[in-house]
């Protein structure tokens, strides 16, 4: 099932939102992230009091970024729900909880991270390939060393799964029905 899902940015934009919202109520600013000038994003939104740190916020993408090359490179067309998670919004991880435990959701933080999520998906991939096997693409780690949150490619299902093992418990028929299980968790 490939088919485009709508309910997803805005499901991912209402998370960024409460995120947002709850970080400024607790600390009464923007989330901060460290400073670093070789690392720009469209999501700096200003230098923090503090030496070393930036304001931040997760931003809508206007580049036109998308899954293309390892489409092509990998011989299989991506689920459309990966392509819209990681084609929406540059971000930094977010912290969330989820009732299996915590995790935090990765995101691009510019362009050129972009790339390098690619080509990490693409390892991914031709890993699961080599094991025999079915496809998935990571989205998110949980503080279980070793364990990743995954979309099974075929299904759009989201599963944790061990890195190097077939996943192993379902959490959700899709990203939108596991965005809508997640609580926000801050620093």
């Amino acid at each position: 099932m490939t088919g485009k899902n709508n309910q997803l940015p805005e499901l991912l934009n209402e998370f960024f939102t409460s995120y947002v919202q709850q970080y400024q109520k607790k600390y009464q600013h923007l989330p901060l992230v460290e400073h670093d000038e070789q690392w720009p994003s469209p999501c700096l939104k200003g230098k923090h009091s503090v030496d070393g740190y930036d304001y931040w916020q997760p931003n809508a993408i206007e580049d036109s970024i998308d899954f293309i090359n390892v489409e092509q490179a990998l011989e299989l067309t991506l689920h459309q729900d990966i392509k819209t998670f990681f084609t929406e919004f540059y971000s930094d991880v977010i912290d969330a909880e989820h009732e299996q435990g915590k995790l935090q959701l990765l995101f691009a933080w510019s362009k050129e991270d972009f790339e390098r999520l690619q080509q990490n998906l693409i390892g991914h991939i031709l890993t699961k390939r080599r094991l025999k096997q079915p496809e998935t693409v990571f989205f998110a780690v949980t503080d279980q060393e070793d364990f990743i949150l995954s979309v099974e490619n075929n299904t759009g299902a989201v599963w944790v799964e061990q890195v190097g093992k077939v996943p192993h418990i379902k959490l959700a028929d899709s990203l939108a029905e596991f965005i809508q299980q997640l609580n926000v968790v801050l620093p």
